[in-house]
């Protein structure tokens, strides 16, 4: 999908470059925009081997604090992931699940 967009993505604008797939999208406001000749796209990181979707309530993360809750101004950044969204910890998708937080892949940033 085409999105009407009036911000111009580049190298020197605010937004972080996220590898997907065989090319680049800049994370933008919780979505991952990529840059085409017709516009802008909305991309979802899918879920597949390298992104899972399943519980590791083992997974430990010492990047925030045990009684941390991932959600609105938390303080890290949202990617669209499969049918939820992820948050960016320390170079990896978390989600929040009951009392842990789930490990779904690597992310490049």
């Amino acid at each position: 999908m085409i999105l009407a967009h009036d911000h111009v993505h580049s190298l020197d604008c605010e937004h972080k470059l996220v590898a997907h797939d065989d090319h680049h999208d800049y994370l933008h406001d919780g979505h991952l925009h990529h840059v085409t000749a017709s516009g802008v796209d909305n991309h979802v990181l899918a879920v597949d081997a390298d992104h899972p979707d399943g519980c590791t309530p083992e997974h430990f993360c010492n990047e925030h604090a045990g009684d941390h809750v991932h959600g609105d101004n938390c303080g890290h950044a949202v990617i669209p992931h499969g049918d939820h969204v992820g948050y960016l910890v320390d170079g990896h998708l978390h989600r929040a699940h009951g009392d842990h937080c789930d490990y779904h892949g690597r992310v490049t940033v």
